[in-house]
């Protein structure tokens, strides 16, 4: 047969993987002579042999790609013969205008690095920077692309003679591995311990140049936290805070000196067996905590486990996640048990990433730390996530943060000139058991290379997201490069790492944005700096921001009937937004029904204090005369006659629509929570107060050491309730409420009655003097039934979880009424869950099901949280379309 010679471009996640020598192991074996080369547009293959084995080759390289790898398009084009007689990997080149290769995350230790860090035969035993082309970090040491030795962190680290002899061995696991190193040739452990008084300087640390005396920081390490001291570990996107996890006072301290006064810790343990001992691990959360990515996953703690008080209290899940890089494995075998393991930064700052700034924002935190000298050059938090039981879908993943292991791999977005119909299963799509077997199908595309470059190309964006939770979404060719969680853009430290991050992106992949696209608050800073570009500006409204990072996801053109349930957005009139039906599609939207308006009195003070929250609440619905609420004020608030002259006078006192405000109100109201720690505790801790009653056997082991917790529960009325019932999802516990009543001696007509009184209104509503009909909904949902029935419970002392319950359900309810009434007289039945109140299981499990039972549609995000992390990614969608119609 003849011979022929094709070039191959190879585009997706195809650097910092093993696809180079993954190409040259496969060109091999099947008599391919030639070359590859890492290039920015991405791999490049100039192959030649018989057709049959080119073909053969091909097929190998799309279907048998390293597990990290994602090929997403493979080009091919015929060319001339070069007389190649073997195949070879060719140094990486840098002619290329244009970036298009994907980046990798960084991957977590593999299993046979693991096997070879503690195989004491093993050159590398104890090697606390081992790695393959299987694992290690990547994005977060680049400095630039190709991605290869000199354009990363590693550069200054000359591989000795044995490293650089596996570096260049095709047959050899690190064959082109760019972190690959040893003791002699590369990064090593730093150590110092600190006064908590004295800063320290790099003159403190003392350097581990050997495996003794890397050995015996890592032992120093453990015993000083089986001491209950607080040690900075330096990991791969910046530092973590550990602490002993079983130790009460270690957490009490960790929680002083850190400022972090409630919100729950994350815990790393050494394996999945281990996890098991203290939380229910499922088939699917299992794979999602063995993943390359290594996110903390939120499990159900195990209830005969008594946790230590001030880890995660009063809450039903513990954030779990495994070791990531060899450090870790190294120091949790020497522990041997669970450690907290928080992001190394003082309240609401940004993580820290290098040695000057951690000696000086954490020296008063940590008793010692242990660093290394390979440089961090991006900055990344861990993500985390849960699994939902989504009805009829199954099992899906929910993000509550994207950071580490999946950014910055970029997720599609819809074209402007899109004609395909929407996908009529979304949430199938998502289902963990496609998750697993599923592969990025893979275009083989034979156009002409120059077809194929020559296409012009839209202008690249830049959406820069909303005030809290904040990310970036940069987009380019159909591309959406949402960053990593950046966090609350409240102050200077965050908007300058928003900044940093902002400028690697654009320096890494070359990118230059023509648009920005911003929110319509003009407070927010995002949306100041965007005014200040002298670019085009689009603006998107939040909630519509938070429907079209749905659609953008589930590749939606619309219309649907989306939900907007959050906790606060700049709305159209200049209100207070978070409780939206809205109709929309990817270019604009109507308000087709929101939660009528309730007063905040102090405006950002009320959303710190919830009990004014429940003051604006009933003075809204009429209810301040009410006994329940009359007993509420008189031991919650102190400045009644100051909150009712604000309101009534309008003195700092922004309306709002707010469902995740209303849940705020009925924390307060029931005692839960009027004082929160952090954002979003008063509603965290209300769906928690359902956990005694959903789940009565967990109340059998208190936290160790533990102070009364801030959740009510009638331990009496939860023994008495179905026990036994283990590892089951909220959504499984629908009809719990039945359990309630029966012991509460209700029969079924009495608890029909009793839901009903938990009622949502909807009200026909009217534009005034001061509203458009740009901005007045057709529709208003009116809570004030709801309240009446939560204080009229409460005045009968009712239990708290069977309280929050029948809350929860009447949100529920509203949701699908509302969906139902859009399909009668729209014909929508495709129905977007968006926004912060979607983090909440019960609700959002309990939606699904609901919904899909009776025939709809129902997508949520896939990739990106619900809550404003979303955010940029929605605003992209919308300013893609804009601009490329324009």
């Amino acid at each position: 047969m003849s011979c022929e010679a094709v070039k191959l471009t190879i585009t997706g996640v195809v650097q910092g993987v093993g696809f180079r020598p993954f190409v040259y192991r496969e060109a091999c074996s099947h008599q391919v002579m030639g070359w590859v080369l890492n290039t920015v547009e991405g791999v490049i293959v100039h192959a030649e042999g018989e057709s049959d084995n080119i073909d053969a080759f091909i097929l190998a390289l799309s279907e048998q790609a390293p597990a990290a790898a994602q090929v997403k398009k493979i080009t091919i084009k015929e060319v001339p013969l070069e007389g190649h007689d073997h195949f070879e990997i060719h140094f990486s080149e840098d002619e290329e205008p244009r970036t298009t290769t994907l980046v990798s995350p960084d991957l977590a230790t593999c299993d046979a690095c693991v096997g070879e860090l503690f195989d004491p035969a093993n050159r590398r035993y104890h090697y606390p920077f081992i790695n393959c082309t299987n694992c290690g970090p990547r994005f977060t040491i680049m400095r630039g692309l190709p991605y290869d030795r000199a354009q990363t962190s590693m550069a200054p680290f000359t591989m000795c003679k044995d490293c650089e002899q596996e570096y260049h061995d095709p047959a050899d696991r690190r064959f082109h591995a760019q972190p690959d190193a040893c003791f002699v040739c590369g990064p090593h452990l730093g150590w110092a311990l600190s006064d908590l008084k004295t800063p320290l300087t790099q003159d403190d640390l003392s350097w581990a140049y050997d495996r003794q005396t890397s050995d015996s920081f890592i032992a120093e390490a453990a015993q000083l936290l089986r001491e209950g001291k607080i040690v900075a570990v330096k990991g791969l996107g910046g530092y973590h805070l550990a602490c002993d996890a079983q130790n009460p006072s270690a957490i009490a301290t960790l929680r002083q000196r850190k400022r972090r006064e409630g919100k729950a810790f994350a815990v790393m343990v050494s394996s999945v067996e281990e996890a098991k001992q203290y939380c229910f691990v499922s088939e699917a959360e299992e794979y999602q905590l063995t993943q390359p990515s290594r996110p903390i996953v939120l499990l159900q703690k195990r209830p005969e486990i008594s946790f230590a008080c001030g880890l995660a209290d009063a809450l039903p899940e513990l954030g779990i996640m495994l070791p990531s890089t060899p450090v870790q494995h190294l120091l949790l075998h020497e522990f041997k048990g669970m450690l907290v393991m928080t992001s190394g930064n003082i309240h609401d700052e940004p993580i820290v990433t290098d040695e000057e700034h951690a000696f000086s924002q954490l020296g008063t935190v940590a008793d010692a730390f242990l660093v290394n000298d390979r440089a961090i050059e991006g900055r990344y938090d861990d993500s985390v996530l849960r699994v939902l039981n989504a009805g009829q879908a199954g099992e899906i993943v929910q993000f509550i943060r994207r950071a580490r292991g999946f950014a910055p791999l970029p997720l599609g977005i819809p074209s402007p000139d899109s004609a395909e119909d929407s996908r009529s299963d979304t949430l199938n799509d998502t289902s963990i058991a496609d998750q697993q077997q599923e592969r990025d199908t893979v275009q083989v595309d034979k156009r002409s290379e120059e077809t194929a470059s020559g296409e012009l190309m839209p202008e690249e964006l830049l959406a820069v997201g909303p005030e809290q939770k904040n990310t970036f979404t940069y987009v380019r060719a159909n591309q959406a490069f949402v960053s990593q969680h950046i966090g609350d853009m409240e102050s200077v430290p965050v908007m300058d790492a928003w900044q940093e991050t902002r400028s690697r992106y654009e320096q890494l992949f070359r990118l230059k944005p023509q648009r920005v696209v911003c929110d319509y608050h003009p407070e927010y800073l995002t949306s100041k700096w965007a005014h200040q570009q002298k670019l085009p500006v689009t603006q998107v409204q939040h909630h519509h921001a938070h429907i079209l990072s749905v659609m953008g996801e589930n590749e939606l053109e619309g219309p649907v009937c989306g939900f907007a349930f959050d906790g606060t957005g700049y709305g159209l009139d200049e209100k207070i937004w978070g409780g939206e039906v809205l109709l929309s599609n990817l270019s604009a939207f109507e308000r087709f029904a929101n939660f009528a308006y309730i007063p905040l009195p102090g405006g950002a003070v009320a959303i710190k204090n919830p009990a004014r929250i429940a003051y604006g609440a009933l003075w809204a619905f009429d209810l301040l005369d009410h006994p329940a609420a009359q007993a509420f004020i008189k031991s919650s608030l102190s400045e009644v006659d100051i909150l009712e002259r604000m309101i009534e006078q309008g003195i700092n006192s922004p309306q709002t629509s707010s469902v995740g405000r209303l849940f705020d109100a009925a924390s307060a109201l029931l005692g839960i929570c009027t004082q929160p720690h952090y954002e979003g505790e008063a509603a965290i801790l209300l769906e928690a107060s359902l956990y005694p009653y959903l789940f009565p056997e967990a109340q059998s082991a208190p936290s160790s050491d533990a102070a009364e917790s801030t959740v009510k529960t009638n331990e009496a009325q939860a023994n008495e309730l179905a026990a036994g019932q283990k590892n089951e999802s909220y959504a499984e516990k629908n009809s719990c409420a039945e359990s309630f009543a029966k012991q509460l001696k209700f029969d079924s007509q009495e608890l029909k009655q009793h839901a009903e009184a938990y009622r949502i209104e909807l009200v026909k509503n009217v534009a005034t003097k001061q509203s458009s009909a740009e901005d007045t909904s057709v529709l208003l949902l009116d809570a004030a039934g709801l309240f009446k029935a939560l204080l009229d419970d409460i005045q009968a002392g009712l239990p708290t979880g069977f309280i929050a319950q029948c809350f929860h359900d009447a949100f529920v309810r509203v949701l699908v009424e509302m969906a139902e009434l859009v399909r009668a007289v729209y014909g929508i039945s495709i129905v977007a869950l968006g926004g912060g109140v979607f983090m909440n299981r019960y609700l959002t499990e309990q939606a699904l099901i609901q919904l899909q039972e009776r025939g709809f549609t129902v997508a949520m995000n896939k990739d990106l949280p619900p809550n404003d992390a979303s955010i940029s990614y929605g605003q992209a969608v919308l300013g893609w379309q804009a601009q490329n119609k324009e």
